[in-house]
């Protein structure tokens, strides 16, 4: 049942819904179909706009499902199983998403979505404990709402363990298209569409020239996590013509879950902090930009970005506020083995290797963390750290030493990642004290060796790094003219969240002060 205080705030979303959205349930002998209707009829009872009714149709394999039907015809969206824990917000969206309400994509992106060579019928296998598969499935369910021959299913994989089996699907989310992966793990919705675009072709609709200009500005901020969020509303407060291009609002803080240590605020977690940095933008005259992705920054007066999709956008300075991702081993067999074998959040993929045995490259904070986290679920873990000793904190490797089915490796450096073609069997690494080549036998392995900066685009343009940092002053400058950075892509120490929002703010400031005296 949901509590009162979920239903009210339904009442307050489902305002904006103009045209009746339909949730049609399927019959079935499943001991969850009560549990399926009460949620869809709890939802419906908030809105007027929204009704409930059965299709008459029996679902043979006796597991709860329906789809969403938008003024009386179906829409392409359904789920087979209950969209509850962090599924609930999908079923939300898809219903917002089916009037054209919520956040919707620019008319260039939704030309792109329109562009992609139809039809296109998809399923993504998620987990209910799962952070990531959220934004997937509510990726594909929008862009089911954009186009008449685009279908998705939700497949909560819990009621089709067979079906797991077969596909050899080993994380979530799994997005596949009749028996082939087409995507796996956490992906954001530019990289989704290029994954598209590669398996199903672009329709022969061109894109005209003028279209491709986005704009002059004053100050344009590549990056939208808290640095570039922080840039972009200091620059408007400002009074300066602000623009923010972005592959994602919130960056790498999307992927965070609690987060207890932004001054003010005792606790939220990352999804929510992200929906707020969008929020405040929206309070200002900034453009908002986003799922798109810088290729390359001119060192002119009037610095002309070009974005990988085409577009171009052209501005006074530029803030490159662009953050860190994950970091890869960069060894053989990882990347061919990423969803079926090769994980990077131990939270969702965790319980995919029950009563397995893994491995954890990492003996950092994160690594050790994670170490601890997976010997609850799985048979075995082996920790790899590359070093003599783990550097994480003390208080974690004695945690970690405690436990009876945990292995700790030090001194190793992974070599390759052993797969059968369909999964991970095992992994190479390299004794560096014996030189010696050895091989575990694996079900999985998890990647937890920390944060690469996100400065490719700009590493032949301005100073950086051997680690690519981005080389800044004490007012956030580099070393061209005109061109700013802030945050984890810069060599500012102490990789905080609290730290890149006033890292962005200086840095908006200084180049505010910078144009004043030009």
């Amino acid at each position: 049942m949901l509590e009162q205080n979920i239903l009210e705030q339904l009442n307050e979303v489902f305002k904006k819904l103009e045209n009746s959205v339909s949730l049609v349930y399927n019959e079935s002998d499943s001991n969850d179909q009560v549990e399926l209707v009460n949620l869809l009829n709890q939802v419906a009872s908030t809105s007027d706009k929204i009704k409930v009714f059965s299709s008459n149709i029996k679902n043979t394999l006796s597991i709860p499902s329906f789809h969403i039907e938008y003024q009386n015809k179906k829409n392409g969206i359904s789920f087979m199983g209950i969209p509850t824990g962090h599924e609930f917000t999908s079923l939300i969206l898809a219903i917002l998403n089916s009037d054209h309400k919520g956040k919707m994509p620019d008319d260039l992106i939704v030309n792109r979505i329109k562009r992609l060579k139809g039809p296109i019928t998809l399923r993504t296998f998620i987990s209910l404990t799962c952070e990531n598969c959220p934004e997937v499935v509510q990726n594909l369910n929008l862009i089911a709402t954009l186009r008449n021959d685009f279908t998705h299913e939700m497949v909560d994989g819990a009621y089709v363990q067979d079906e797991i089996e077969r596909l050899k699907i080993q994380g979530v989310p799994s997005v596949v298209v009749g028996d082939k992966l087409v995507s796996a793990g956490k992906i954001d919705l530019l990289s989704l569409l290029e994954k598209l675009e590669k398996e199903f072709g672009l329709s022969e609709a061109e894109v005209k020239p003028q279209e491709l200009n986005l704009g002059e500005y004053d100050i344009v901020v590549v990056g939208a996590g808290p640095a570039g969020a922080s840039s972009a509303i200091y620059s408007a407060r400002k009074g300066l013509k602000t623009a923010i291009l972005a592959e994602r609002v919130g960056g790498q803080v999307k992927d965070t879950k609690g987060i207890e240590n932004l001054i003010s605020v005792t606790y939220t977690e990352g999804p929510q902090l992200a929906a707020q940095l969008y929020k405040h933008m929206e309070v200002y005259p900034i453009k908002i930009l986003e799922h798109r992705r810088v290729k390359n920054i001119t060192n002119d007066k009037i610095k002309k970005i070009t974005l990988e999709s085409g577009e171009y956008i052209f501005a006074k300075s530029v803030i490159i506020a662009t953050g860190a991702k994950w970091r890869e081993l960069g060894i053989e067999g990882e990347k061919e083995y990423i969803g079926r074998g090769v994980a990077f959040c131990p939270h969702c993929d965790g319980p995919y290797y029950k009563n397995k045995n893994v491995s954890v490259v990492g003996g950092g904070n994160s690594g050790v963390e994670a170490a601890i986290d997976l010997a609850n679920i799985v048979n075995h873990v082996t920790l790899f750290e590359f070093a003599e000793n783990l550097k994480a904190d003390s208080v974690l490797v004695e945690k970690l030493k405690s436990l009876k089915n945990v292995n700790i490796i030090t001194n190793a450096k992974t070599q390759k990642i052993v797969g059968d073609g369909t999964k991970v069997i095992g992994m190479e690494y390299v004794d560096r004290a014996s030189n010696e080549i050895k091989k575990l036998d694996l079900d999985g392995v998890f990647v937890q060796i920390g944060l690469l900066p996100n400065s490719q685009f700009v590493k032949e343009l301005v100073e950086v790094t051997k680690f690519g940092e981005i080389v800044t002053d004490f007012k956030g400058r580099t070393n061209v003219k005109g061109i700013y950075a802030a945050g984890d892509v810069t060599t500012i120490p102490y990789k905080q969240i609290i730290i890149s929002m006033g890292e962005g703010a200086k840095v908006a400031l200084s180049a505010f002060e910078d144009m004043a005296y030009v």
